[in-house]
């Protein structure tokens, strides 16, 4: 065991001594370190390996020096000969060098006297450069300064833009590192913003430019689509066709088209020269170079957003104010055509800015205004139409309305709520034309003598039937003079009417609606023209105190006419708008209604003025009610009256029977209504049996002009049967047949099956003697008291039969 270690010591310390040898001694160290850090004695075993490592290098050392020795002698044997020769040479190149020195001074000085030249020159050249360099930018930026205020003065503000930006970018960076180029670049940007500043004062003054000629501008586009849509028209009428074209701009007769970029071009090869077709164009009116030049220098200083926010917010302002209303627009054709021509001048602005230039206003934009705008127009023309009594304003407003939305939809704006809106103007148009056609109808009738229509000659009656669809066949057989029966406010009526449809009609123009919804809106304004305006001033006519029962006559006369009449209006209607009468969907004329209702109101006029007539009669009538004996003859009143019925009655031959059978018979009931209250009125208190007699006399006249027909169609006794009460009441009280009155009472074949308890009682109550002093019975109470007692008997008999009524 031991053995194996020492060897293994032996091995080590080999290898450490090889490591030794063959490493560089500042690697020595550590491994040095490793000997002395092993705890046992193996470094004294290692220090005697090493000295036996330096002894053995001893001797190879002292092996190699005795070999070389030799050698090494014979070397120093040679240089000790060559020392001489050395030194004689050395005084020689120590000469040399001193001849050489003194040669070359001279030399040397004009050495250094070029190389300072060439240091001179390359200084100069060197500057040269840089001064070329710098030279140029000095140049420009004096030019800058120079030059700013000349293109500022006229408005050559891109052109002192570029020069800075030459400046900045190519210029300056050259010579950057010298202070006076800091400088420049420090002024250049307190010229950007003068610029500016400046171009943004020239848009502000556009801007004020644009509100003050958009009118102009929109006056113009107004009437080129006006002019546009009249040639169209006419070019459809002779060629039956449509024609559509693009946007123009133009005055008489130059045209502009409207390019996709925006620009109007001039589209004529007139002369320049003809200065009296000069076209008038927006850029004519408004200058748009101020725009162009804020929003070319924005853009280059980089700053185009704010721009475009600015624009844009200034325009919605000015949109805001553009749409205000002058509060007394409504007044005046004038006044509506100024706020349109403004609107419109303001879009037309927009639209050519928005093709103009990129994306200083978007499609979006416009839009966004426009709809903001329509709402507001719509709210502003709903509100001051309102205010229009006059159809002639109206008219004009919606012929405005229409070419105000025709050119707007020219430059590619939605205008379908405008076309809605006309819809709620043409209602407003109906109602001013319904008024005004009220006054017209009332005058009308105010002026009618409510008498036939003379016609002396031919000519008057196809005058007459020219203008009101009247035929008759036996009328017109008949010789002139003659006369036909309705009065001159039919074919008045008649005329206006169909006046009516021609200015409803005229509102039906250009509204770009099918045939179809013309006759639907033609028939519908004629309807209430019919059924609402004639039909109350018909009403209000029957109506007027003055209107007496022959102007009723006549008046139901001409309803009748105007009645049949209105099939010709609806063949009128329907030659305009060539809509056949039998589409499902044709609205029909209420004609026939309004002037049955005229009618029927006229006849229960007629009815009511009659009775009315009847009353005035009554109550001339003066009865002596206690007479003794009646005077033989009916009376004065009720024989005029008679006579009044009769003439009445013979007027009434040219209405329909059933009419005049219904006024007779009704003039004959309130006639009898009238006598039999005048018998039974509280405050006549007595009554003689010679005032009855006189009565009797009366109703027998009465009872007479019924029998007598004075209207004919009547069957048998019908008229006479209004009497039936009257007659049965006074033949009990002339026959005085009380025994068979109370013995038939309640019997259908009673002869007085007509005599009310109540009325009898009451009528016999006026003939007893209450005050026993001029009484008609003191003669039988003298006589025959026997009757006095029958008469208060048949009292209270009467009285029986009335409470067992009332029970």
């Amino acid at each position: 065991m031991a053995e194996n270690e020492m060897l293994e010591y032996i091995t080590e310390h080999e290898r450490i001594l090889q490591e030794i040898e063959s490493t560089d001694t500042a690697c020595v160290g550590p491994t040095l370190r490793s000997i002395y850090d092993d705890q046992s004695n193996a470094h004294k075993r290692f220090m005697e390996k090493l000295d036996v490592r330096i002894r053995n290098h001893d001797r190879e050392i002292e092996k190699m020096c005795n070999f070389h020795h030799q050698g090494f002698v014979d070397a120093i044997t040679e240089l000790l000969k060559v020392r001489t020769d050395a030194e004689k040479l050395m005084g020689q190149v120590t000469e040399a060098n001193r001849r050489l020195q003194e040669a070359g001074r001279e030399v040397t000085a004009q050495t250094e006297e070029v190389i300072r030249c060439r240091i001179q020159q390359r200084n100069m050249a060197t500057t040269v450069e840089k001064l070329q360099l710098c030279i140029p930018g000095v140049t420009m930026h004096f030019k800058t300064l120079k030059e700013s205020k000349f293109f500022i003065c006229f408005y050559r503000y891109y052109a002192a833009l570029k020069t800075m930006e030459l400046l900045e970018k190519v210029f300056i960076p050259r010579v950057s590192h010298y202070r006076f180029c800091q400088i420049m670049g420090e002024n250049l940007p307190h010229l950007r913003k003068e610029i500016k500043e400046i171009s943004m004062s020239d848009l502000k003054d556009f801007l004020e430019s644009i509100r003050k000629h958009s009118d102009k501008v929109g006056e113009t586009a107004m009437r080129q689509a006006q002019q546009r849509r009249t040639f169209n028209s006419a070019v459809a009428k002779q060629h039956n066709i449509g024609h559509s074209t693009k946007p123009l701009y133009s005055v008489i007769g130059h045209s502009l088209s409207h390019t996709p970029n925006g620009m109007l071009i001039n589209d004529d090869t007139a002369d320049e020269d003809e200065t009296d077709d000069e076209i008038l164009t927006a850029q004519d009116l408004v200058d748009f170079s101020p725009v162009y030049r804020c929003l070319h220098i924005y853009a280059v200083l980089g700053d185009r957003e704010t721009f475009e926010n600015y624009y844009r917010k200034q325009r919605k302002k000015q949109a805001r104010l553009v749409l205000q209303p002058q509060a007394s627009m409504h007044e005046t054709v004038e006044g509506y055509r100024r706020y349109f021509n403004q609107i419109v001048g303001f879009f037309v602005v927009e639209d050519h800015i928005l093709h103009a230039t990129q994306g200083l206003v978007t499609r979006a934009f416009t839009s966004e205004l426009w709809n903001m705008a329509l709402s507001k127009i719509i709210a502003v023309l709903r509100t001051h139409s309102s205010y229009c009594d006059d159809p002639d304003l109206v008219l004009e407003l919606k012929n405005l309305i229409v070419i105000f939305a025709d050119t707007l939809q020219d430059y590619g704006f939605t205008v379908n709520r405008l076309f809605d809106l006309l819809f709620e103007v043409r209602d407003q148009y109906n109602e001013t034309l319904l008024k005004k056609w009220a006054v017209v109808f009332r005058e009308i009738f105010e002026l009618d003598n409510y008498s036939p229509i003379p016609v002396d000659t031919e000519e008057e009656y196809n005058l007459v039937v020219s203008r009101f669809p009247f035929h008759d066949t036996d009328i017109e057989k008949q010789d002139f003079p003659k006369k036909l029966p309705m009065s001159q406010s039919v074919p008045q009526i008649y005329t206006q009417v169909k006046e009516f449809i021609y200015a409803s009609l005229k509102f039906s123009e250009s509204l770009h609606r099918s045939s179809t919804e013309i006759d639907d809106m033609l028939r519908k304004s004629t309807n209430l023209l019919l059924t609402r305006t004639l039909n109350s001033c018909l009403q209000n006519l029957i109506k007027k105190p003055h209107i007496g029962l022959t102007e009723l006559v006549q008046i139901i006369i001409n309803t009748t006419h105007l009645e049949q009449a209105c099939k010709y209006l609806e063949e009128f209607i329907t030659n305009i708008t060539n809509v056949s009468p039998e589409t499902v969907h044709t609205t029909r004329l209420y004609g026939l209604s309004t002037f049955k209702d005229a009618r029927h109101s006229a006849e229960g006029e007629i009815y009511t003025k009659l009775n009315q007539k009847i009353d005035e009669f009554i109550q001339l009538a003066d009865y002596e009610w206690g007479m003794s004996e009646s005077d033989g003859r009916a009376s004065g009143y009720l024989m005029d009256l008679i006579n009044f019925l009769r003439s009445t009655f013979q007027v009434f031959t040219h209405l329909p029977g059933k009419v005049a059978q219904t006024a007779c018979m009704s003039a004959c009931k309130h006639l009898a209504t009238s006598l039999m209250q005048m018998l039974l009125d509280t405050e006549l208190k007595q009554i003689s049996m010679g005032a009855i007699q006189q009565f009797n006399l009366d109703v027998i006249q009465c009872e007479l002009f019924a029998s007598s027909e004075p209207v004919p169609g009547f069957q048998g006794d019908t008229l006479q049967l209004a009497f039936i009460d009257l007659r049965q009441l006074l033949d009990l009280f002339m026959v005085w047949d009380w025994s068979t009155y109370l013995a038939d009472y309640g019997q259908p074949t009673s002869k007085y099956l007509r005599v009310n308890p109540a009325t009898a009682l009451a009528l016999l109550e006026k003939m007893k003697d209450t005050s026993k002093k001029n009484n008609i019975f003191s003669q039988f109470r003298k006589n025959d008291r026997d009757k006095q007692k029958l008469i208060e008997t048949v009292v209270k008999q009467l009285r029986t039969l009335v409470n067992g009524m009332s029970s």
